[in-house]
């Protein structure tokens, strides 16, 4: 799945070594979501997510979902989820957040309340700076921070270093998959342990095209996942 188009011309060392075909059962629509859960995968994975921790997702759009929906898949304790949309923090609800808040809110605060003390992983999957502050703010102590999303190039942020120091705090970014992630991401999607076919909003053939990006760029829309079909 993917390329925008009806066929795709792949070099022979990619087409040996890159290539998953879909299990029985799963469909392409399924299938596109491979590379996203992959990155979400090995995210989970760098930071060692343990059974029974407590997780803050800020920012739920597809990567946000991801997020809940694994952790929610891999043992973990109370989840909560923050975002500006409604209709993003229903989804959070519906795939694994116990308890969600608007992001414009004392988000902290809200964490605590929820869980009854500051976030065992706190996973960023919004660009805002606000979110970031967000984040240092709602970790617990020997927490971890991962940072799935990122700002503008040339935003800094002001980092408390004595806190982290003293709180042993882990600052952690995650970029991309491997071939790993990749494998084990389509195991969750063949098994259903990760719904992802219920987390598609649209449908749109491949002549429309533009109105997915239509749909993706506009704010405050119903959307949450747009896939095209490989169809005139």
């Amino acid at each position: 799945p993917g390329g925008f188009c009806e066929y795709v011309r792949l070099p022979a060392l990619q087409v040996d070594r890159g290539v998953y075909p879909l299990p029985e059962g799963v469909t392409y629509e399924e299938g596109s979501f491979v590379e996203p859960l992959a990155c979400v995968v090995r995210g989970q994975r760098s930071v060692g997510l343990r059974t029974g921790q407590t997780v803050a997702v800020l920012g739920a759009g597809i990567s946000g979902v991801l997020h809940i929906a694994l952790a929610a898949a891999s043992g973990a304790g109370r989840i909560v989820a923050t975002d500006v949309a409604p209709h993003r923090m229903e989804f959070a609800r519906r795939f694994g957040a116990a308890d969600v808040c608007d992001a414009r809110d004392d988000v902290p605060a809200f964490v605590r309340a929820s869980l009854g003390r500051p976030a065992d992983l706190v996973v960023v999957c919004a660009g805002a700076p606000a979110a970031f502050e967000q984040a240092l703010a709602s970790v617990d102590r020997g927490g971890t921070v991962l940072c799935f999303a990122t700002t503008d190039p040339g935003v800094n942020l002001s980092v408390p270093l004595n806190e982290f120091w003293r709180n042993d705090i882990t600052l952690k970014p995650s970029y991309g998959n491997s071939p790993y992630d990749a494998v084990v991401a389509l195991a969750l999607i063949a098994n259903r342990r990760v719904p992802v076919a219920e987390m598609i909003t649209h449908r749109l053939p491949l002549a429309e095209t533009p109105k997915g990006f239509e749909l993706m760029s506009t704010p405050g829309g119903d959307h949450l996942k747009v896939v095209i079909l490989s169809q005139a």
